[in-house]
C-alpha cells in the first residue's frame, strides 16, 4: 500500500462544494429538456399524432447521448493529461452556453424543418459536454476523499444531480401551474433554458477556483508523468473491467432516466395525471432521492461495493412492478409511493457507481476509462430509456412493459457488478492496476 495522504476537513468541504455545485449546474441544464418534453414536442415537431411528436422529441433526447462517449474520450484524455480542474471548467461552460441557445431557438412554426435540426445540433453540444462531466467530477472528489469514506463523500455528486433534476422539475411545475397554456407555449418553456446563462457563470467561477487533486499531482510528479495511457492502451489493459463496470452502470443509467425524465411523462400518459401533478410527484421523489444519497453512501462504505451492488439489483427486480402499478393507478398519493420505490434503486445504483468509477482504474487513465465506461452505458441505456419505454408501451399495449425491461437490465447489472473486485478500502494514491489484480475481499 502506498503512502497515506490526508486532506483537512475544511479542504474536503470546499472540494465537495465545488464538485457538487458545478455538477448541479451541468445537470440542471440537461434535465430541463426532459421535463418539458411534451411542450417541446409541440414547438419543434409537427404531427397530427401527439405520440409521434413525443417519440421525435425523445429521439432528439437520445441523439444527444450519442455524443457523450466522444465527449468522454476527448475530455477524459485531456483530464488525464492536463488535470481535472481545467476540463471541469470547460464542460460547465459548454453546457451553459448550449442550453441558453435552446432557449433562444425559433420554433417549427417560424422556420419549419430548420427548427428541429438546430435543436438536435444544440442537444449534441450538450451531450458532448456531459460526456466529460460526471466521471470527472467523481474522480476529482474521490481523489481528495479518505479511503474509508469515499462512498459518503462521493454521494454528494448524486445529491447534486438529483437536486438539479428536482430544481428543473420545480421550475417546470411552477411555470405550468402559474401560466396559461398559451403563454407556456409562446414563451414560458424558454425560461428554464435561459436560466442556464447565470448558472453557468456561477459554475465556471467555482470550478476555476478549484485546486488540482493530490492524487493527480502525485502521478504527474512520478515516473508516469510522461506516460499517459493512450486510448488503445486503456482499452487493451482495462477493457475487461470497463465491460463489467459498464454492465452495472447500464442499470444506473436506465433506472436514473426512467425515474427522473421518463416518469413525469408516464404519469401523464398512463396515470392520467395533469402535467403539474406529474411534475409535483417527480419533484417529491427527486428531493427524497437527494436526501437519501448520503445514507446510501454510508451503507456502501460499511458493507462494501459488491454487497451494495447485489442489494441494488435485487431491490429493483422486486420493486419495479409494484412501482409501475402504483404510478398507473391515477392516484397522486399512490404515484408518489411508486416513484419513491424506483428512486431507492436509482439512489443506490448512482451512489455506488460514483465510487466505482474511480476505484476501478489507476490515476493515469482514471478519467479516460471511467468517462468512456460511464458514457457508453448511458448512451445505450440512459439516453434511449424514454424512447424505448414509450415504444414498448405502444407496441405491446401494456403500461408495465418498461418494468420487464428494467428487470432484464437488472440481471445483466447483477452479473457484471458482482464480477468486480471489492474496492471499498483501496488507496487511489497507489497507481497500480488494482482494478484487475485485486481479489474480492470481504468487508
Amino acid at each position: 500500500m502506498s503512502k497515506a495522504y490526508s486532506v483537512s476537513p475544511a479542504v474536503l468541504r470546499k472540494v465537495t462544494a465545488a464538485a457538487a455545485v458545478g455538477n448541479f449546474v451541468e445537470w440542471f441544464d440537461f434535465a430541463v429538456y426532459g421535463f418539458l418534453a411534451t411542450v417541446i414536442a409541440k414547438q419543434f415537431f409537427t404531427s397530427s399524432d401527439p405520440n409521434a411528436a413525443l417519440l421525435q422529441t425523445f429521439a432528439v433526447f437520445a441523439v444527444a447521448f450519442a455524443l457523450r462517449p466522444l465527449g468522454g474520450i476527448v475530455f477524459g484524455g485531456l483530464g488525464d493529461r492536463l488535470g481535472r480542474k481545467r476540463v471541469l471548467s470547460m464542460t460547465v461552460l459548454m453546457m451553459a452556453a448550449s442550453t441558453t441557445v435552446i432557449g433562444l431557438l425559433p420554433t417549427y412554426e417560424s422556420i419549419g424543418i430548420l427548427a428541429p435540426i438546430l435543436l438536435t445540433l444544440t442537444r449534441c453540444v450538450q451531450g458532448f459536454s456531459a460526456g466529460g462531466e460526471y466521471a470527472g467530477a467523481c474522480a476529482y472528489l474521490m481523489e481528495h476523499s479518505p479511503n474509508d469514506k469515499r462512498g459518503w463523500y462521493g454521494s454528494f455528486i448524486p445529491v447534486s444531480t438529483f437536486a438539479a433534476f428536482a430544481s428543473a422539475a420545480v421550475m417546470a411545475y411552477l411555470l405550468n401551474a402559474s401560466l396559461p397554456e398559451e403563454a407556456m407555449s409562446q414563451w414560458g418553456w424558454r425560461v428554464p433554458f435561459l436560466v442556464a446563462a447565470p448558472l453557468g457563470v456561477v459554475g465556471l467561477y467555482l470550478r476555476w477556483r478549484m485546486e488540482e487533486t493530490p492524487t493527480f499531482q502525485q502521478a504527474m510528479c512520478g515516473k508516469e508523468a510522461s506516460e499517459h495511457s493512450p486510448l488503445k492502451e486503456t482499452l487493451k489493459q482495462h477493457g475487461g473491467t470497463m465491460a463489467k463496470l459498464g454492465a452495472f452502470i447500464s442499470l444506473t443509467a436506465l433506472s436514473f432516466y426512467m425515474f427522473t425524465t421518463y416518469f413525469a411523462t408516464y404519469l401523464q400518459l398512463v396515470g392520467n395525471l395533469s402535467r403539474a401533478q406529474a411534475l409535483m410527484v417527480s419533484t417529491i421523489a427527486l428531493l427524497f432521492a437527494a436526501g437519501a444519497c448520503p445514507a446510501a453512501g454510508a451503507f456502501s462504505d460499511r458493507f462494501g461495493r459488491r454487497r451494495t451492488v447485489g442489494f441494488t439489483c435485487l431491490w429493483v427486480i422486486l420493486s419495479v412492478f409494484p412501482a409501475y402499478w402504483l404510478a398507473s393507478s391515477g392516484s397522486v398519493g399512490a404515484a408518489v409511493v411508486g416513484v419513491i420505490l424506483l428512486a431507492i434503486g436509482a439512489v443506490f445504483s448512482g451512489v455506488v457507481t460514483a465510487t466505482l468509477l474511480s476505484e476501478a482504474f489507476p490515476t493515469r487513465t482514471r478519467y479516460t476509462a471511467s468517462a468512456i465506461t460511464y458514457n457508453v452505458a448511458y448512451t445505450l441505456f440512459g439516453g434511449t430509456a424514454p424512447l424505448v419505454a414509450t415504444w414498448l408501451i405502444n407496441v405491446t399495449g401494456s403500461s408495465i412493459a418498461p418494468a420487464f425491461y428494467l428487470v432484464l437490465i437488472s440481471l445483466l447489472a447483477l452479473v457484471g457488478g458482482l464480477s468486480l473486485p471489492e474496492t471499498s478500502r483501496i488507496s487511489l494514491h497507489d497507481d497500480r492496476d488494482h482494478s484487475i489484480n485485486t481479489a474480492p475481499q470481504r468487508v
